[in-house]
């Protein structure tokens, strides 16, 4: 389908979806909202993709909601009920159902590639992204109480388990700027230089998708979102019933035969 405020492309099995409104400096609106969705939507069910990217277009992430008209009415509040799951999916349970939560359950890595500054609404999505990996000497900030706002969108879940609570309640209490580099020392990014940022990322992902089985990526993904809403037994339990369900699997086959004929594998997701 076209797109108004992404662009998405595939190739080698990787799925690119890029906020593209670099004159907005990629501002969150409701259409973008509703095409990122789509995006996903559209990797999550072609068996072509094994990994996703989600970047923006310029020299800026997002530098949160697109505030035009904001000023004086009421937000809208969309409810999502969670993407189509992939071929051989599970269906969500309902904490990975939500608005933005959905991204945990696509059953295919998605990384962030945070090529500039980053804020608000754009911070929070990559926050439910498995890496984020961001351009040295940008900036993040998750600044809503000095713009009268609260912790959206999850974000005071997720960035406590992300990066402690003691760096969590300084992000989200101050709304302070910080750098990329700090960012990276309380564990949220990984940091990487400006020139080759874009190849760089694309490379990491690319070694997953040529090394990795499709099929133990959907799963551990998935232990990976769980695991906060388990107990330890939960946990151990869900991955006994998995490792014993790759019994007599392509993938466990073919991992074992490339490893001792030592060369690349040919994983199949079956």
């Amino acid at each position: 389908m076209p797109f108004a405020e992404i662009a998405y492309n595939v190739a080698d099995r990787i799925a690119t979806i890029t906020l593209n409104r670099p004159d907005k400096r990629n501002a969150w609106s409701a259409e973008t909202e509703a095409e990122v969705r789509e995006a996903f939507t559209m990797a999550a069910a072609d068996e072509g993709v094994r990994a996703v990217i989600l970047t923006g277009a310029g020299s800026t992430f997002c530098v949160g909601a697109d505030v035009t008209g904001i000023a004086g009415r009421k937000p809208d509040r969309p409810r999502f009920a969670g993407v189509t799951p992939p071929p051989g999916g599970d269906a969500p349970v309902e904490d990975l159902a939500r608005r933005y939560s959905y991204i945990l359950n696509i059953g295919k890595p998605v990384v962030a590639a945070i090529n500039g500054a980053v804020a608000g609404v754009g911070l929070a999505v990559t926050l439910y992204c498995d890496l984020r990996f961001m351009v040295a000497g940008a900036r993040l900030a998750a600044a809503f109480p000095r713009r009268g706002l609260v912790a959206e969108h999850g974000s005071a879940w997720m960035l406590p388990r992300l990066i402690g609570p003691m760096n969590a309640a300084d992000l989200l209490l101050s709304g302070r700027t910080i750098a990329a580099e700090e960012a990276a020392t309380m564990g949220l990014v990984r940091v990487l230089p400006a020139e080759g940022f874009a190849g760089a990322v694309r490379a990491y992902v690319a070694d997953i998708v040529e090394n990795c089985s499709p099929r133990s990526l959907r799963i551990i993904r998935r232990q990976l979102a769980l695991a906060p809403l388990q107990s330890l037994s939960d946990a151990i339990e869900l991955s006994e019933v998995e490792q014993a369900a790759t019994i007599g699997t392509e993938d466990r086959r073919e991992g074992a035969t490339a490893f001792l004929e030592r060369r690349k594998p040919n994983f199949t997701g079956r």
